[in-house]
């Protein structure tokens, strides 16, 4: 079976599959905004919230319907708990993954392996683990108040490279460090980029946004957009304004 995240060339892939609607609304209402968005979007990414109120369910019910799943996690604890946590989430179909950088080299590896070894178990491909570097709601002062000095774009790079020293397929960072994560993990990594905003629409509590076309340009391989979309009155017009924009930089 096919990796969906291998590929040679950014271009290779169409934009639509380059964007990820998180469906960060409550169960019946993402369970419709899914089927409303069913065809146009191939990502749906599935993070705590709705996860925690339906359950692994959620993530096979989505996967049964034709859409590949990012299932947005952010795994962080001894490596021992996050070899099992990975280990069941690939075994339920999930495509991506995510676990904290901060949570060091070896929980990373422990991730990775135990993606595989629950993909194995239910004979499915192992999804792409991938880490988070700097959630993108921190600005450099929220970073500073924790005790981290360095900028946001240093922080992340440092993050993506332990990333893939551990072996995993790339990280999620905001789309202002995009380039910079590009030009270090090179052109086959995942650089998935939330805080993405259509011009126009409200940032909200993201600190580092940028609009599609801006991510697509600094080398975001993928693109996560929820509530411009999810908390719109025609969501699939605001999808498709979204594609287009990135259809134009790809």
């Amino acid at each position: 079976m096919t990796e969906p995240f291998r590929k040679t060339s950014e271009s290779a892939v169409p934009a639509k599959d380059r964007l990820m609607v998180a469906l960060d609304c409550p169960g019946d209402e993402a369970l419709d905004m899914a089927r409303s968005l069913s065809g146009h979007v191939r990502w749906l990414k599935v993070g705590m919230t709705l996860f925690y109120e339906r359950g692994p369910d959620v993530v096979k019910r989505l996967s049964g319907e034709g859409f590949d799943v990012f299932l947005d996690l952010k795994l962080h604890d001894i490596p021992h708990q996050v070899q099992g946590a990975a280990s069941r989430v690939a075994a339920l179909g999930a495509k991506m993954l995510t676990v904290h950088a901060a949570g060091g080299a070896e929980m990373l590896k422990a991730a990775l392996a135990g993606s595989r070894e629950g993909a194995e178990q239910v004979g499915v491909s192992p999804p792409a683990v991938i880490a988070v570097t700097v959630l993108t709601s921190l600005s450099e002062a929220d970073l500073s108040a924790v005790g981290l000095t360095s900028p946001a774009a240093v922080l992340v790079e440092r993050l993506a490279t332990l990333a893939r020293d551990a072996g995993l397929a790339g990280v999620v960072c905001s789309p202002h460090e995009a380039a910079v994560v590009r030009g270090a993990l090179g052109g086959s990594a995942l650089v998935v980029t939330p805080g993405v905003r259509p011009a126009g629409f409200d940032s909200q509590d993201q600190s580092r946004v940028a609009t599609p076309a801006s991510a697509i340009r600094a080398g975001a391989s993928h693109i996560v957009v929820g509530r411009p979309i999810t908390g719109a009155r025609t969501p699939v017009d605001v999808v498709h304004r979204i594609i287009s924009e990135m259809e134009g930089e790809s």
